[in-house]
């Protein structure tokens, strides 16, 4: 057993025998942290981390995003994505540049490697949904993928409330 197995062995021991009942929240995280495994397993081979996956993923939709928002779609801090973007530039997966007449804004692009491992990569990521889904009805994955997205608008609609709150205490 390798120790990646032996690490998703030991979270499905937990939550199974130790804490079968904890918070929603550590469930979830855990299980997006054993499908990052499951897919950085099957990135590495290509010289793909899963942090460069993140941000391949964004470019395929949406190619010649600035750094500041390809780092708000992904989630991360500008110095995550600027180190990220060094090194897929390095790798040839993407490429920066200025647009013209603008030398403020650092524009990210993909390149044609970038662009060809999409359909090498994203077939990978389906695998490792279709595993982890395994065995559950196409009605409990609608429950379980409306569920998620209602826990997204709810936590969403709170950010707005305290960030109204906030505002109005500071006029």
């Amino acid at each position: 057993m390798t120790s990646k197995s032996i690490e998703t062995q030991s979270l499905l021991h937990h939550w199974r025998e130790s804490v079968p009942n904890d918070r929603l929240a550590h469930l979830v995280r855990d299980v997006a942290r054993a499908q990052m495994r499951a897919l950085q397993y099957r990135l590495s081979p290509f010289g793909v981390s899963f942090g460069h996956w993140t941000f391949l993923r964004i470019l395929w939709i949406r190619d010649g995003l600035t750094q500041k928002e390809l780092s708000d779609l992904a989630g991360v801090m500008e110095p995550t994505t600027f180190s990220a973007v060094k090194a897929m530039e390095r790798m040839g997966f993407i490429e920066r540049r200025h647009l013209p007449g603008n030398k403020k804004n650092m524009h990210v692009y993909l390149t044609d490697a970038g662009r060809s491992l999409e359909h090498v990569l994203v077939p990978l990521a389906e695998e490792v949904n279709e595993i982890s889904a395994d065995g559950l009805p196409d009605r409990t994955l609608s429950l379980v993928r409306n569920a998620l997205v209602r826990m997204i608008e709810n936590l969403a609609h709170e950010e707005e409330t305290r960030a109204t709150l906030v505002g109005d205490a500071g006029d």
